[in-house]
Order: structure tokens, then sequence, then C-alpha cells
């Protein structure tokens, strides 16, 4: 018998089956390039940082060119670039020796306005930091020692504040000094490291830096100097060679310091009453003439003839400028406690000693004192040969010199003429007619002495 018929399944052609895997694999590469390359030109743009060119000085300022002060201006530089620049800069590997302990002298107000200008610097600078405070203050006082720098404590914090951009500290140009003041308890704390800054206190870390910045900005001219210690988020620089060396740092202080009307706010000591509108012993004519301009070769010696070191007579060019007279004087004293300088224009009249003769006392063109001890320092002029702008600045009148000179021969009898014996008319009393002895006690001579320094007294304690 023969079987059912059955229906035979034939399998799909092994070509067709190919062909359709082909056409998968090729969907499946064509996403694969596709997508990403959809994806990339779709994506936003990314924006590549590019740093902005770094103005970079290295060059040394010779001895006989006075560095410039320039004013504080930063490079557009990002704060995280910034760090990254700074951290490139490496310290100076050149030794870094401590600065000079200094000492304030001067009239009380003008301390007072001194210890005022160094608190407000070291806190607006510096915070509620007494570390910081401590590095801000010693380079405001290293800054009072350059040359290149104002000769006062004020002078210095407010270099430039009359701008609203270059000024030496930004605070005293930002209205910084308007927009918050410190807490009394604050303010005391910043009051009591500058006194104890302006009083010997060193801050030795920062040795003889003249520059410092936050470790988030460029100055132009950080560059060009030494860096040579860090406090804080804070860098500390002096300048590169000679200007950078303990010697550089010679000049005078003037204890004379300027009312500032912007200290008003935190500073009984500067409200401006109108008599302080000339207190500085160098100021003539607007110009201050600074003690470093002085040459060397200038600077006399001392008096020598039974005097200390600390004594100078002096004899003057008559072509000198009178507002350098004080620059002389105090270039002369140095850093002595102690000095009396006194000068005059006619040689003639220059004594080889003291005490002077009034006649010589009365000719003196210039005069300088300075007694630490007693917290004084006084430049006076005669007025009578130079015009100064403020009677302060004027020495004091010294009395005409009279001559008292013996009768001559001719007013004598000659010898034989016989004198009239009726009496004559009552003498009239502290009346002497001509040829008459001189009285046996007479005038004491006027010897010249600079005005005295008043006492000093204690100021009661600060209730601030």
């Amino acid at each position: 018998m023969q079987a059912p018929h059955a229906e035979l399944i034939t399998p799909a052609p092994e070509p067709r089956r190919n062909l359709v895997l082909r056409l998968i694999l090729g969907l499946i590469a064509l996403a694969a390039i596709v997508v990403p390359a959809l994806i990339v030109i779709n994506a936003p743009r990314t924006v590549v940082h590019k740093r902005p060119p770094v103005v970079i000085s290295k060059r040394v300022v010779p001895k006989a060119e006075l560095p410039p002060v320039e004013p504080v201006k930063l490079q557009q530089v990002a704060p995280e670039d910034a760090r990254e620049i700074n951290a490139a800069i490496p310290f100076s590997s050149a030794p870094n020796p401590a600065a000079r302990a200094f000492r304030l002298y001067g009239a009380v107000d003008s301390q007072a306005r001194a210890v005022d200008c160094l608190a407000a610097a070291v806190y607006y600078e510096a915070g509620d930091d007494a570390v910081g405070q401590r590095a801000v203050a010693q380079v405001v006082i290293n800054r009072v020692r350059h040359p290149a720098f104002p000769k006062t404590v004020c002078g210095v914090v407010f270099q430039g504040s009359e701008r609203s951009t270059g000024c030496q500290f930004t605070f005293t140009c930002d209205g910084a000094l308007l927009r918050y003041s410190p807490s009394p308890a604050a303010w005391q704390r910043a009051r009591e490291v500058a006194r104890l800054a302006l009083n010997g206190s060193v801050y030795k870390a920062v040795g003889h830096a003249t520059h410092y910045h936050t470790d988030w900005v460029v100055p132009y001219w950080s560059s060009s100097l030494e860096k040579i210690t860090a406090v804080h988020t804070h860098l500390f620089f002096r300048w590169a060679g000679w200007w950078g060396t303990p010697p550089a740092f010679d000049r005078g202080y003037i204890a004379a310091e300027p009312n500032v009307p912007k200290m008003a706010r935190l500073s009984p000591a500067h409200h401006d009453d109108g008599s302080t509108a000339i207190e500085a012993a160098l100021e003539g004519d607007g110009s201050i003439i600074d003690p470093a301009t002085i040459p060397d070769s200038a600077v006399p010696k001392a008096a020598g003839t039974g005097l200390d070191a600390n004594h100078f007579l002096v004899t003057l060019s008559r072509s000198m400028n009178p507002d350098a007279f004080a620059a002389l004087a105090i270039k002369t004293c140095g850093e002595r406690l102690y000095c009396k300088f006194m000068a005059w224009t006619d040689a003639k009249q220059t004594p080889a000693k003291l005490p002077a003769t009034p006649a010589q006392s009365a000719a003196m063109s210039f005069s300088y004192l300075r007694d630490t001890a007693q917290g004084y320092a006084k430049a006076l002029w005669n007025c009578q040969q130079f015009k100064r702008p403020s009677p302060l600045q004027c020495m004091r009148v010294q009395p005409p010199v009279v001559s008292l000179a013996p009768p001559s021969a001719a007013a004598a009898p000659a010898p034989g003429t016989v004198q009239p014996t009726e009496p004559g008319p009552a003498a009239l009393s502290g009346v002497r007619r001509k040829g008459d002895p001189a009285p046996a006690t007479a005038k004491p001579a006027v010897s010249f002495t600079l005005p005295a320094p008043k006492p000093i007294s204690t100021p009661a304690p600060d209730a601030r």
C-alpha cells in the first residue's frame, strides 16, 4: 500500500537570509556613525579659556636712580590664574634681615594722628587679624624710611588718595572709609597694633618689604620685585638690587603728621579746626624736599669745638633753596635721638663754638632741634631773611645789638683845663648824658637758645 502524501516545507533560500542580516548590520553600523555625529554637531560649543598675556618686567633699578612708586594697577587675570602665576614666582633666596625698630616722636597731637593713620591701614588692609595687621604695619614703617615714599606715616598711608585710582592703599580711595567702620573693640585692637609698631615692635618676617598683595591678583609691579615671604594669603615683596637692602632705608622721619580729613570719622585727632593748616617742618611753597636727595658730600661734620657730635654749626650757600634747609638738617642729624643744627648764610657770622654772641644769634638763618626724649622736633627759619608761609616757622626775633663803646678820648677834658664849679641842672633819673660812664651793672648779653620744648603731659588712657 502506498503511504499518504505528506506536505513538504521547503526552507527559505540561503541568499535571501544573508541579505536580511546584511541589512540589519548595515543599519546598526549607520546608526553608530550617525548618532555620535549628530550629538557632536548639536552639542553646545565649549569656550576654551585663553589666559591673557601677563606683563613681566625684570628690570633692577640702579642705585643712582630712585625707583618709581607705581600706583596699584591689576592685570586682567582670573583669580585661579593669578594664584598659578603667583605660585610660579619663586621666593628670593637672598637674606631677609629684620628692619630696625622705629620710635615715634613729635608733638602729642602729631603722634595721635600717626597712630590712627596706621591703625586704619592695618584694619582695612588685613581685617581684624593681629598677625596680618603687624605685617601691614611693618610695610608702612618701611616705606616711611625709604626715600621713594613720603616721610610721615599718614603721608605714606594716604599717598595718592586724592585720586579715584592710583592710591597706594585701596581703602583710601575706593570709599571703604565711608562704607563701613570697625567696631569699637576692633578699632582699639588695631590702634594697639599701631602703637606697638610705632614704638619699637618689629615684625621680622616681612624684613624690608615695601609692597604686598593678595595671591588672587597680579599687580603690574609684582614681577619686577623680589618675593620674600607670605602671610596668610598676602605675598610680600621688596625692591630688587640696592633699593631693597637695609642701607637704602636711611631717611629721617618728619615728626609733623598732616591732618587727613578722611580720617575724621575714626579719629578725633584728625578733626580739622583750621589751626593745623601748616604743621610740617618742611612745608614751604607746597613742595617737600626729600632729605634723601641731599648728597652725602653736602652733609657737614659736627661742630666739634667744645661740643659733642650732636651739634652742628653750618654755613649755608646763599643760592640754596630755603625749603632745602630742613632737608639738609634732617639728613645731617640722621638717626640721632638728640640733634641741634644751627646755620648761617653769612660765613663771617658763623661761630666757631658756642655760645654764640648776640650778633651771631641775630644773624642766624635757620635752626633745627630734635629731642626725642621730650618728643620734640622743630625747624625754624629767620623770617627777616626768608619769607615763610606761616609765622609758626619763624624764629623768635632777636633784640637789636647795641654797641656800648667807651667814650672817645676827644670827649675827655684837655690837660690843665679848668672845669666849671657852679652846680649844673639836677640829674634826671634814668638818663645818661653823652660822655657819662656806663652804669656799673650792664644788661646781660642775649645768648641764642632754641625754643624750649614744652613739657608733655602724659595723656589720659583712651576710653574708646
